[in-house]
Parts: structure tokens; C-alpha cells; sequence
């Protein structure tokens, strides 16, 4: 339940008390029930979590009892096997009703602790493993896995980054050799930074089955857990840590070809139209974790005594707020606008038209986390810097700046893939409206 006065900053402008032409009542008590099973079973447990650096397994089993793992699946659900499976509604809501915006509000809410490892060490698989499976995937594969992903009984998350091609998707170098009898792929190579990789039994993995360049990729079921040739070992990150960051080796692994995900050759397009869906999930996270990071501040500098008042009655320390909380304000009601866009939006026009937006969104979000964290840190001042007492939640979220500029596509990388997607989308408009050769105006 909101304050009914919340502190600046703290939460988004629909549950300030402020009109809001995006959400209904399905979603206003959709937000109501996720703050309430959320703060029980997650948020209040976040920061011990996070420092003991795994979330107990029965976390993952109590939102998987309740369903509350399905709303990272990109909307609409698919409907057809969740009601195949006897899956008929989330939290009161029916999953034909589903949308973009309670996807939005779910993800805001995980959020609220700030810390971004506890949500991730459960919502990976659902996000961006599984997706692929239910996109591209045959017939025959999605019968052999979506029963057992779906109802949580296994779990599967993506495996793209290597240690020597993060951003460059095209230049993986992991190989995927078809045996001669066209039964087996034979891989080798490495994955690294996978979320949720050490507790996953598949991982929905970018393959080389062919040629150099993007048209040499596919993508493979793999599994992970005691199969022969493949190791798992956790990463230790900066933040996020209780995610199971997670190295990966494969070593002559043996994976039927019948685990290939779509065709061979086709796993570029695939992982790219993957991404928009993961890019937006980040800026969601990373909004809230900008908006935990500012309110925090703001609760502190109203209190703190120094110079003869409260610290937010300097002009210069306003000043701070100011820039953070416009650049802050104008984030999520972008991010609104997306959700808005991609519950109106057939998925695959949305691909197209948002694809190079979201990327933006996604790198935008980035920066600003890192000015809001930095605002945080340097109000708090030596508490801001201390990883205990009343600054701590400035000084956790900090060190999780670069785990939101990174992943997902560099900022530097997603700027750049932004603009050229939407000057890509402008030519393609424009030749449509071109007139053929040596045919008159009138």
C-alpha cells in the first residue's frame, strides 16, 4: 500500500495521487497485490539476500506457486499453453487481459529494495530464456520443454556473452558441428557474465554453425546441469550478486540437433528481437532503482541538520536534487509511453518501430541511475560511502551502476545501434513513397 503523502521522488506520478491516462482499475489492483505478496515473500529479505549473495531456492518455489514468475514473459502471455497448463489468471488478473503495463508495474515493483540481484536470481530464465523457445521454437520442442519451463519445474536462462564478444553479438566464436548423421551437435566454447546460469538446468545458448557474421549464428537448447562437458562456476560482480553471475565451459558437449531453436543461420534475428523485450525489463528496474536511490536522499537531507537548518534549505543541494529528478521524471514517463506503445502494437511491428528506441531507452536509463546514484552518494556524504548504517542503500546501489550500463548491450553500443535502427526504419518508409522511374506526376 502507497503513502497516502510520499516522500519526493519516491513513486511514480500514478501512485502519487496524480491522473494517469495508462492504467486502469485491472492494473491499479494489480499493483496492490504485487506490493503486498512482493514485500512479504522478497523485498523485505532483499538486502540480507543480496549480502549472503543467493536468494534461498524457496523464494523461487513460493512465486512459482503463485504464478508471479509469468509476468516476466513478454505480453501477451502465450495464452494457449498457460491455459493448456491450467494456468488461467495472475494475481486476480486473467492472462487473455494481460499487458505491457502490468508487465511495467511488476517489474517497478520488484525493484523497490533497490538492489537488483534478488529479482534477477529469479526472473532471468522467464525474461530471456524462455522467450526464444516460444517464439522460434518447433512444434516438437516447445511440447519436450514449455510444460516443465512454464510451470517452473526447470529452469533455463540465455547464454550469449563470451568472454571475448559481449556487445558483438555477430562475432561469437562458441561452435555448435553437426555430427555426420545429422543427430548431435558437438559444441565448444565459453559463455560468460550468464545470469542465472549456476542454478539453471537449460540455457537458451547463441551457437556458430556456421560461417564468420551474423548469418552464421543459430541458437541451441543446452543443457547444463551434470551434462557431460559442460562446466558451471559463479562470477563474482561488483553488484547484483546474489543473480548467479556464471561462467560457463563448453567442452565437446554433446546437444541433439533437435534442441536447435528456429533454423540454422537464423540466430542473429532471433537473439536481436530477444533483446528489445530484455532491454525494456532493464530500464524498468533501473528507473526504480534511480527512484530508491533519489527518495532516499531526499528523506535524508530533510532531516539532516548542518549549517544552521536542514540540509535540503541550501540552494546547491536543491540544485542536485533537481537535475536528478528531472532527468528522473522524464525516464519513466518514457518508460510509460513504451508500455503504453507495446500493449497497442502487434510484437512484431513493435520489434521494428521500438526496437531502436528501446535500445535507447535501455542506455538513457543507464545514465540516469549513475546520476541519481551519484546524487545519493554525495548528499548522503561519508554515510553515502559506507556500506552500513543509514547510507548504505546509496553505497549498494552506486556499485550497481555499471551492472545497468553494461548488460544487455553496452551503452556506448546501444547509442550508436539506436540511431541507426531508426535512420534504417526512415529509408525503408521513405522508398515506399518513391515515385518509379519515368512515370509523370500527373
Amino acid at each position: 500500500m502507497t503513502s497516502p503523502t510520499p516522500i519526493p521522488f519516491s513513486e511514480p506520478p500514478y501512485l502519487s495521487g496524480l491522473p494517469s491516462p495508462y492504467f486502469n482499475e485491472s492494473h491499479r489492483k494489480w499493483q496492490k497485490y504485487c506490493r503486498q505478496f512482493l514485500e512479504e515473500n522478497l523485498l523485505q529479505h532483499a538486502r540480507e539476500w543480496e549480502e549472503l549473495e543467493t536468494v534461498p531456492e524457496h523464494v523461487f518455489h513460493t512465486f512459482n506457486a503463485s504464478n508471479m514468475l509469468l509476468p516476466n514473459l513478454p505480453a501477451p502471455l502465450p495464452i494457449k499453453w498457460l491455459e493448456r497448463l491450467g494456468i488461467h489468471e495472475i494475481g486476480g488478473v486473467k492472462v487473455r487481459e494481460w499487458d505491457y503495463l502490468h508487465c511495467l508495474i511488476y517489474l517497478d515493483e520488484m525493484a523497490r529494495s533497490g538492489m537488483g540481484g534478488p529479482p534477477a536470481s529469479m526472473t532471468a530464465g522467464f525474461a530471456f530464456g524462455i522467450p526464444p523457445t516460444l517464439k522460434y521454437g518447433s512444434r516438437e520442442l516447445q511440447e519436450r520443454f514449455c510444460p516443465e519451463l512454464l510451470t517452473g519445474k526447470k529452469r533455463c536462462c540465455l547464454a550469449i556473452t563470451e568472454p571475448e564478444a559481449g556487445s558483438d553479438v555477430a562475432n561469437i566464436h562458441t561452435t555448435a558441428t553437426l555430427t555426420p548423421d545429422g543427430q548431435t551437435y558437438i559444441v565448444n566454447g565459453q559463455k560468460k557474465w550468464i545470469t542465472n546460469g549456476y542454478w539453471s538446468d537449460y540455457a537458451t545458448t547463441a551457437v556458430r554453425t556456421g560461417g564468420p557474421g551474423p548469418t552464421g549464428l543459430s541458437l541451441l537448447l543446452i543443457p547444463l546441469q551434470h551434462h557431460p562437458g559442460v562446466t558451471l562456476r559463479r562470477l563474482p560482480v561488483s553488484g547484483g550478486r546474489s543473480a548467479g553471475t556464471t561462467f560457463i565451459e563448453f567442452d565437446e558437449a554433446r546437444v541433439p540437433a533437435a534442441n536447435l531453436i528456429g533454423a540454422e543461420g537464423a540466430g542473429m534475428r532471433s537473439v536481436m528481437a530477444n533483446f528489445n523485450h530484455e532491454r525494456f525489463l532493464v530500464a524498468v528496474g533501473g528507473a526504480r532503482q534511480a527512484r530508491v536511490a533519489l527518495s532516499a536522499a531526499m528523506a535524508y537531507v530533510m532531516r539532516r541538520e548542518a549549517f544552521g537548518g536542514p540540509l535540503v534549505e541550501q540552494p546547491v543541494v536543491r540544485h542536485r536534487l533537481a537535475v536528478a529528478g528531472a532527468q528522473l521524471e522524464s525516464l519513466w514517463a518514457w518508460i510509460e509511453q513504451f508500455a503504453y506503445q507495446l500493449s497497442r502494437l502487434e510484437r512484431d511491428v513493435a520489434d521494428v518501430e521500438l526496437g531502436g528506441l528501446t535500445a535507447l531507452a535501455k542506455a538513457h536509463t543507464g545514465r540516469v541511475l549513475s546520476e541519481c546514484a551519484n546524487c545519493a552518494v554525495l548528499l548522503f556524504g561519508g554515510n553515502g560511502y559506507t556500506r552500513s548504517g543509514v547510507g548504505e542503500i546509496a553505497e549498494k546501489i552506486y556499485r550497481e551502476v555499471p551492472g545497468m550500463r553494461i548488460p544487455g548491450g553496452s551503452e556506448d553500443v546501444l547509442l550508436d545501434l539506436a540511431v541507426r535502427q531508426l535512420v534504417k526504419n526512415y529509408k525503408n518508409k521513405t522508398k515506399l513513397l518513391e515515385r518509379p522511374r519515368g512515370i509523370s506526376k500527373l
